[in-house]
C-alpha cells in the first residue's frame, strides 16, 4: 500500500501540536500546549438564537446550496469592519473559507510548483508550515527579531533567487507573540517590491489587542500584491470554523477554482447564522471583553512566571494575542523538558515544530487564553519545578 501513496504525503508529517493534545485529554493535566480561546467567552445563547431566527425566518433558503464566494451580506460585513481599519476592500475581494486554515491551502494550490520558493518566520505557524508543505516548495526562513524579520537576511534571501510567496503573522505572532513595528512593516515591503513575491498577512489575532496601539495593514505598503486573511474563530467560535481571503481580482479568481474543486462553498447555514449574530449584537463589546479577560491573564502568566522560572529562562512579553514564547538555555531540550512536565501534569509545544528549517530545540510555546489564574499558577509553578530539576 505505501507505494501507492503520493510522494508529496512523505515530507509532511502529522500536526506535532495534534499529538500533544491528545495527550492532554488527561483531566489532571494543566494544559498550556493548545492555540484554543476562552470557551468562557463564546456567546452560545446569541448565536442559538440567531440560528433559531434564521431557520424560522429563511430556512430551505439557509439549507440550500450557495456560492463559491460566500453569503454576500457577510462580506459586506466584512469589509465595513476593514474600512474602520482604514482598509478599503470591496465585498467581490472576499472569499469566504473554512477558517483561515483553508485559505493557506488554497493558495498554496493557486501558486505553487514543487520547488517554489516559500518564505516564512522563523518560527512560524505550525500549520502554515504543514499546509505548504504538501505542495512541496523550497522553505526560506527569515529569523524574527522583536520588531518583526531580519532585514538583512531577507535583503539576502530575495537576491538568491525567486520566491512566490511571503506567509506572516504580523500581530501577536504564533507561535512567538510578537508584533511587527510600523517601520519594519514598510521595510519588509520595500524590499519586497523589487520582486514579484506576494505577501500573505494572516491575522487571525488582530482584534486581541489588549496594550498598545493597531498598527497598519501591509495593504497600506503593498496594495494588491498583499493577501490579508482572517477568521472568526477567536472573536466568535472556533467551531463555526470560518474565515476569509481577501485578495485582488486577479488572485481571486483562481482561489475561487481552487475551492470550487475542494468543496464547492463554505457552510452556508453558519454563515448566515454568524451574518445574523452580528446584525443582532455588538461584535466590538463582545471583543472589549475578550481583551479584558486575555490582559489579565497574559499579566497573570507573565507575572508568575517572573516569579518562579529561573532566571537564564527568557520569554515574550506580548501586546495582544494567545501565545507567549519561551527560551530556555541553549543545553536544554524542551522535548525533554516536556516528557519531565507530562509526570509533573503540565503541558506546552516544544519550539522545534514550528522551525521549517529545524532548530528551536531550546523553545516553547505556551498559550494564556485558554486557563483562569488558578489553573495558570498551579501549572507555570509545576513548569517551573520541572525546568530547575532539568537543569540539574
Amino acid at each position: 500500500m505505501t507505494r501507492l501513496f503520493a510522494d508529496r504525503m512523505n515530507s509532511v508529517h502529522r500536526s506535532f501540536v495534534r499529538e500533544i493534545l491528545k495527550v492532554t485529554e488527561d483531566p489532571e493535566i494543566i494544559s498550556f500546549a493548545g492555540g484554543l480561546p476562552n470557551p468562557r467567552y463564546f456567546p452560545v445563547q446569541e448565536v442559538a438564537r440567531a440560528a433559531e431566527k434564521v431557520l424560522s425566518q429563511c430556512g430551505e433558503a439557509s439549507l440550500q446550496y450557495s456560492t463559491t464566494e460566500g453569503y454576500l451580506p457577510l462580506r459586506e460585513m466584512i469589509a465595513k469592519r476593514y474600512a474602520k481599519k482604514g482598509i478599503k476592500v470591496s465585498a467581490s475581494e472576499i472569499l469566504i473559507t473554512n477558517g483561515s486554515q483553508q485559505a493557506i491551502d488554497l493558495l498554496g494550490k493557486a501558486f505553487l510548483n514543487k520547488g517554489d520558493g516559500v518564505i516564512l518566520e522563523r518560527p512560524s505557524y505550525l500549520a502554515a508550515i504543514q499546509s505548504f508543505g504538501l505542495f512541496e516548495p523550497r522553505f526560506r526562513s527569515i529569523p524574527l527579531q522583536k520588531d518583526g524579520v531580519d532585514l538583512q537576511i531577507l535583503e539576502k534571501t530575495l537576491s538568491e533567487g525567486e520566491n512566490k510567496l511571503f506567509y506572516s503573522v504580523p500581530n501577536f505572532q504564533n507561535p512567538t507573540g510578537i508584533t511587527y513595528s510600523q517601520d519594519k512593516l514598510r521595510a519588509v515591503a520595500e524590499k519586497l517590491s523589487e520582486s514579484s513575491t506576494v505577501f500573505i498577512e494572516d491575522n487571525p489575532y488582530g482584534d486581541l489587542r489588549f496594550m498598545g496601539e493597531d498598527g497598519p495593514s501591509m495593504r497600506a505598503y503593498m496594495g494588491e500584491s498583499a493577501v490579508l486573511l482572517g477568521s472568526f474563530s477567536k472573536i466568535v467560535a472556533p467551531g463555526i470554523r470560518l474565515g476569509w481571503i481577501c485578495a485582488c481580482e486577479e488572485i481571486m479568481e483562481k482561489l475561487v477554482i481552487a475551492k470550487q474543486a475542494s468543496d464547492l462553498h463554505s457552510n452556508y447555514l453558519c454563515q448566515r447564522i454568524l451574518d445574523q449574530y452580528f446584525m443582532d449584537n455588538d461584535i466590538e463589546q463582545h471583543i472589549a471583553k475578550i481583551r479584558r479577560a486575555y490582559k489579565d491573564q497574559r499579566d497573570y502568566m507573565v507575572q508568575t512566571m517572573e516569579e518562579v522560572f529561573p532566571e537564564d529562562v527568557g520569554f515574550t512579553r506580548p501586546e495582544g494575542g494567545m501565545f507567549l514564547w519561551a527560551t530556555l538555555p541553549e543545553s536544554m531540550s524542551s522535548i525533554h523538558l516536556f516528557d519531565r512536565a507530562i509526570k509533573e501534569k503540565v503541558a506546552f509545544v516544544p519550539g522545534q515544530a514550528f522551525y521549517a528549517d529545524g532548530g528551536g530545540s531550546n523553545t516553547m510555546r505556551l498559550n494564556f487564553s485558554n486557563s483562569d489564574k488558578e489553573r495558570i499558577f498551579e501549572g507555570i509553578t509545576r513548569l517551573g519545578k520541572a525546568i530547575k530539576e532539568e537543569a540539574k
